[in-house]
């Protein structure tokens, strides 16, 4: 007999084999599962309503709910990367009446020469594509992001501005051959499309660096939201990744002797310092 046996003169003889210590082990099993609830992507986005400083009309956009989304870590290039979205992919705005697109920091700031300069050689030719899903594919960010480029080339944009563009531009490749890496769906030859994206990242990450460059000689800081120290960083990790050693050194020096530099930045720029090294050790 069962040691709750008892039970069923109690009128719950249901219990009387019941195992005593199931529901508790039921309870951890049900706990695990609230913890490992997988985040979606479609609840850290929600629909804006923008209005384009262009043509003045009003336009709805999808933007992430950065107070929700989850920081896991930011790649050496400042990439930053979340838990269940890719930020990246939420950061163009893009007018569906005129075509004027831009990231999200610039695009209200517009002069009314640039407002003329996109009405003139974008707004009369473009296509301007629609996007049905819940979610940005990575395809759908991909034209915005072009777009974007377009429309600062158009408009006679700062270097930073482009170069920015171009930098977010090889996020976005790099975070969709993750995504395609882990399993993401795709119909096609995968081993392509990955040698596509990675080669296309290559490409943006060089006209990053030169873009970078270029503003650092004739803009003042910040630029693009981020002060000397970091723009310093970002093109010597760059220089760094495209084996110009000299000019990551002499970036990495200034950052290292700089009173302004906190602790954490000058110990990222002690270990890019090591790769240089490595770097020049290999030529």
């Amino acid at each position: 007999m069962g040691i709750l046996s008892g039970m069923a003169n109690l009128g719950l003889g249901n219990l009387a084999n019941a195992d005593i210590y199931a529901s508790a082990e039921k309870d951890k099993a049900t706990e695990a599962d609230d913890k490992v609830a997988v985040v979606l992507e479609k609840d850290l986005i929600y629909d804006k309503s923008v209005e384009c400083p262009v043509c003045g009309a009003k336009f709805s956009t999808k933007i992430m709910k950065s107070g929700k989304a989850k920081l896991l870590h930011a790649d050496q290039d400042l990439r930053p990367v979340y838990e269940g979205i890719d930020a990246t992919k939420y950061d163009v705005l893009m007018c569906t009446s005129c075509g004027n697109t831009g990231l999200t920091r610039f695009f209200p700031m517009m002069t009314s020469v640039q407002c003329k300069l996109i009405k003139e050689n974008i707004s009369k030719g473009v296509r301007i594509p629609t996007f049905s899903g819940e979610t940005y594919s990575y395809d759908d960010a991909m034209i915005q992001y072009q777009l974007a480029l377009a429309c600062a080339v158009v408009k006679r944009a700062k270097n930073s501005e482009k170069a920015y563009i171009c930098l977010k531009s090889a996020w976005l490749l790099r975070g969709y051959a993750e995504y395609l890496e882990q399993g993401g769906e795709f119909e096609g030859n995968l081993a392509a499309k990955l040698k596509e994206l990675k080669a296309n990242e290559e490409e943006y990450l060089l006209n990053a660096y030169n873009g970078f460059l270029e503003a650092r000689q004739g803009e003042s800081f910040p630029m693009c939201g981020m002060d000397e120290i970091t723009i310093d960083f970002l093109v010597a990790v760059l220089a760094t990744r495209f084996k110009k050693f000299d000019v990551a050194g002499k970036l990495v020096a200034s950052i290292l002797t700089s009173p302004s530099a906190n602790a954490r930045t000058k110990e990222k720029a002690r270990e890019l310092k090591e790769e240089i090294l490595a770097g020049l050790k290999k030529k």
